[in-house]
């Protein structure tokens, strides 16, 4: 069975030994390594949510692994085969505590502009996507900064109602982060992000098909449902998984992320009857278009 080369996963805090969470751009260029190796050709390395000053020594980290891998293309001295690392995804800070998911809530941060700016001061040519939970007092002025500052905007780790949310979207917000996870959920009377996340035409949606994040009679609905070039498959794989082995817990037996990379998830789909072309669409040409590689 041919599996599909040159995926592009926009949403990855680890892999392996190794994940986001390191000071040394080793780390990160290992991720890349391991990814390549797994038939994913770009990585945009995901912050997790912490302190201003340690989230920005984590991105740090990857802009110097950026340079090292340009150098390295620049220099033709490396054969080390790495998938291309794109530039940074922020998970947070600006999230909301009742949707926390398995992150430490205690390092959320109140929205506001001012802790914006010193949050992305010297980066903001390597950020690309940001997570807001769009109902936190100060979200919207901050989503409106990001998108004038041509930061994309994803919601997520999110209680917002369906109303709150299009006040996001309105705001500048373009995608929602992992469709259905650490959001409310869809209710028939309060849709809430998840429901306009499904529905609407124009924000991308980020979907984690590994099985257990969604149940696969929910990966058929968001890809019979959703206009097919807005879907966006990525892993959230994060650091201590067994490669193709589904989901990672925490240490209280909280989903924390995946242990598959894309090739795995595009199995999942198949075993599922997606066809090959939407698998294709929703593993290449959407995330590329989302970040402006296309």
């Amino acid at each position: 069975m041919t599996i599909f080369k040159d995926f592009i996963d926009i949403h990855t805090h680890g892999i392996g030994k190794y994940d986001t969470k390191a000071e040394s751009p080793q780390n990160t260029l290992q991720m890349a390594a391991l990814h390549a190796g797994q038939g994913t050709g770009a990585i945009l390395p995901t912050i997790y949510p912490d302190s201003i000053d340690e989230m920005r020594k984590s991105m740090e980290a990857v802009r110097r692994a950026i340079e090292i891998q340009k150098s390295e293309v620049a220099s033709q001295k490396s054969k080390a085969k790495r998938a291309m690392i794109l530039g940074l995804n922020l998970e947070g800070p600006f999230l909301n505590p009742a949707r926390c998911g398995a992150m430490d809530k205690d390092v959320f941060l109140k929205p506001s502009v001012a802790s914006l700016k010193r949050l992305i001061a010297g980066y903001e040519d390597i950020i690309k996507i940001i997570t807001v939970a769009p109902e936190m007092p100060g979200s919207l002025k901050v989503i409106e900064k990001c998108s004038e500052l041509n930061i994309k905007v994803n919601m997520g780790h999110s209680d917002a109602t369906y109303r709150q949310a299009l006040e996001g979207k309105k705001a500048g917000a373009t995608g929602i982060t992992h469709l259905f996870n650490a959001m409310r959920p869809f209710h028939h009377r309060e849709p809430g992000l998840a429901g306009l996340g499904l529905i609407d035409e124009d924000l991308y949606t980020e979907v984690i098909a590994d099985g257990i994040h969604l149940h696969p009679k929910t990966i058929e609905l968001i890809f019979s449902r959703k206009r097919l070039d807005r879907i966006i498959l990525v892993s959230d794989s994060v650091k201590g998984g067994k490669k193709g082995k589904g989901a990672v817990y925490n240490d209280e037996g909280v989903l924390a992320g995946s242990a598959m990379t894309i090739d795995s998830v595009v199995r999942r789909l198949r075993s599922v009857g997606i066809p090959d072309a939407e698998i294709i669409e929703a593993s290449k040409d959407n995330p590329a278009r989302y970040i402006g590689l296309r």
